[in-house]
């Protein structure tokens, strides 16, 4: 798999940008502010519908302009597709694939599958939890795209749930209040959230030996890394990942805490309250672990992915596209050779640097410079 050409439309800095890619290496320099992280960013929103700098999708849309639209051709399996998509704040968005609009955006997903490394994802190591689950569940979506409407069934019940219980609470201190609705939506949590446990379980077992051995190539073997999962259901928490186990252990779950809900308003179960812990050795990353062997267990998460996506894609796929977003410059040299050799044989890679000298010499293949809204062909 390789994207052959990436068009922009009034996205971020860009009123328009058409660039021709190729397999193997391709490096975007140029200096901080130029918009190279813009062009990697819009890659990867065709293969998520999610960018990795911000939540939501308004600060995608250049300023002045009502939308913004993303096209990339994808080579795979000997075929080429055009993926499109229009980004509408405050509207619904809108894609289409060959030209031909499809139901939902969401069914774009899988078409192009991307593994991104940034300077943000130390965060994965070292932010809140939700920066672990959001890691998961993205990774979940490329490797199996029907997950994207199981995610956006458990937090659409999540929502609608949470809404309950703040109703509740104020019913119940006005002295009334039915709690018979909230049953029904404990099913909808525990048949959702059930589904969506399951696959992160099974997705953390598969992970773990690929973050094992990435992070012992991109560190030296300094350290043993270790994933596990922790789940809101505590105690209760079976750790298997049957989804019928789990569905009952979340609606009991559900039940023993209604009252602490009800008081608070929140929703204090379910997969929007688990974590994945990242540990070295007997101790946890976060909090423990030095700058760089933070840095080396980012970079072991992304690689590991990046392998295991390899592992799934269907015969005449082949392997994600691979994006370092002006990471090399983080590195200390150490890491950067390590990270350059690991990936040197990547069927396509996209980097971005702020100097050419920041380009390992094994990346040095086709080169663009962008300055000041113009990006040129070097070689």
């Amino acid at each position: 798999m390789h994207v052959t050409a990436l068009s922009l439309t009034n996205f971020r800095s860009w009123p328009q940008l058409d660039l021709e890619l190729a397999p193997g290496p391709t490096a975007l320099v140029g200096a901080n502010g130029q918009g190279k992280t813009n062009v990697v960013e819009a890659l990867g929103y065709v293969a998520t519908l999610g960018s990795h700098r911000v939540s939501a999708d308004a600060p995608l849309v250049r300023a002045g302009a009502e939308r913004a639209v993303v096209r990339a051709r994808v080579a795979r399996g000997g075929r080429e597709t055009l993926v499109e998509v229009e980004l509408n704040p405050g509207r619904a968005n809108r894609a289409r694939v060959n030209r031909a609009p499809v139901p939902r955006p969401r069914e774009v997903v899988g078409l192009l599958r991307t593994v991104l490394f940034a300077p943000e994802d130390l965060a994965l190591v070292r932010g809140d939890p939700s920066e672990r689950r959001r890691f998961l569940d993205d990774l979940l979506v490329l490797r199996a795209p029907r997950l994207a409407g199981v995610r956006a069934d458990y937090e659409r019940v999540l929502k609608q749930r949470n809404a309950l219980l703040k109703t509740a609470f104020l019913a119940r201190r006005s002295g009334g209040g039915d709690m018979r609705t909230l049953d029904v939506w404990d099913a909808h949590l525990a048949r959702t959230g059930s589904e969506l446990l399951a696959a992160r379980l099974r997705l953390v077992d598969d992970l773990a030996p690929h973050v094992a051995k990435a992070y012992a190539e991109v560190s030296a073997g300094q350290g043993e890394p270790g994933l596990s999962y922790r789940s809101s259901l505590g105690d209760a928490f079976p750790g298997v990942a049957e989804e019928a186990v789990l569905s009952a252990a979340l609606l009991s779950e559900l039940a023993r805490v209604r009252p602490q809900e009800v008081e608070r308003g929140v929703s204090l179960v379910g997969p929007h309250r688990d974590e994945l812990v990242l540990a070295l050795g007997d101790l946890p990353v976060k909090g423990y672990a030095s700058h760089g062997e933070s840095w080396s267990f980012a970079l072991a998460l992304r690689l590991a992915s990046w392998h295991l996506l390899r592992g799934d894609a269907p015969e005449g796929d082949g392997e994600p596209v691979l994006v370092l977003d002006d990471v090399f410059a983080e590195l200390d040299v150490g890491r950067r050779e390590r990270l350059a050799s690991l990936v040197s044989g990547a069927g396509q890679v996209l980097v971005t640097a702020a100097v050419a000298g920041d380009v390992p010499e094994q990346l040095v293949g086709g080169r663009y410079d962008v300055h000041q809204g113009v990006v040129t062909r070097v070689r």
